[in-house]
């Protein structure tokens, strides 16, 4: 796999395009500074799953402290309904540097709702959707004005479903995420993690969240994290072919010449633009004629 050049090493990535979001157990504070200089477009500090129930006022306690140092973030959150949910934002919703949060276990609208009445304006909501109920309401979720970005929690719903961690397996629950998200107008899905994966298994998981229209990918481990953008962002093949085409379409005069023309061109526009907001670029003398995006043909 070719690399792509950075264009520039401190570009910040914005939440609706973020590809890595790394959760960071708030019980393990010595993690905090790695993860921060990771290569992840958003760290969370996790109060949630990661935490034993007698253990959650600390873990709040611990993700209250970091943000009283200026650190921008995000944090999970417990659930609507659990014991710690409202004190959770209220404690955290005081921080103007909290960035947003992932709301646990969603399986409704109002969780969101609810949720959104205890946050600053400015602090947004990922909506963490984990069970069978939660994704069948996903198309109301997603329409919630209080959603930002919709993310599978990919663990509980295999317990909850006893489904296997296979794509093939996982394929209409993925669908079903970005299918809602691209309705509601929602920035892509974010996909559960790889647990444990590195290297080639965890490039092949990135790839099938991808495959699937989802933008961005839950990592566990600070290693995770450059691979998932790897992966998430336009591949150089992608960025050479969109370069190619481009070039091409303004030689031939600009002008729709097919039905395949227009797809096209919102395609390469999209992998440019995307590149440009993650300061990619192909490497210096790659020029290599590519075939169009699987997705760009249309009769």
């Amino acid at each position: 796999m070719t690399t792509a050049e950075q264009i520039r090493s401190d570009i910040k990535i914005g939440p609706e395009l973020a590809r890595s979001w790394l959760l960071v157990n708030a019980m393990q504070t010595d993690r905090f500074t790695g993860a921060m200089d990771s290569a992840a477009d958003v760290v969370i500090i996790d109060i949630e799953d990661a935490v034993a129930p007698k253990h959650k006022a600390t873990a709040r306690d611990h993700a209250v402290d970091f943000l009283t140092t200026g650190a921008e973030a995000w944090v999970r959150v417990n659930g609507f309904g659990t014991e710690w949910w409202e004190q959770d934002l209220k404690q955290l919703s005081r921080f103007p540097n909290l960035q947003g949060v992932m709301l646990a276990m969603v399986d409704s609208p109002e969780h969101v709702m609810k949720t959104n009445a205890l946050l600053a304006p400015h602090q947004k909501i990922v909506a963490l959707v984990e069970t069978a109920r939660g994704v069948q309401n996903l198309k109301h979720i997603a329409e919630s004005r209080a959603t930002f970005r919709l993310a599978f929690g990919l663990g509980d719903f295999r317990r909850d479903t006893g489904f296997a961690d296979d794509p093939m397996a996982l394929a209409y629950t993925r669908s079903q995420f970005t299918i809602a998200a691209r309705s509601a107008g929602l920035p892509g899905p974010i996909d559960g993690p790889a647990v444990g994966a590195l290297g080639v298994k965890l490039a092949d998981a990135a790839g099938v969240t991808s495959q699937f229209g989802m933008t961005g990918k839950i990592c566990l481990m600070p290693e995770q994290t450059a691979t998932v953008n790897e992966i998430l962002s336009p591949s150089v093949e992608d960025m050479s072919w969109a370069l190619d085409f481009l070039a091409e379409f303004e030689v031939e005069g600009g002008e729709i010449r097919n039905g395949s023309d227009l797809p096209r061109l919102a395609r390469a526009r999209k992998i440019l633009d995307l590149a440009g907001a993650f300061g990619l670029r192909p490497p210096e003398g790659y020029d290599v004629y590519n075939t169009a995006p699987t997705d760009t043909y249309h009769c």
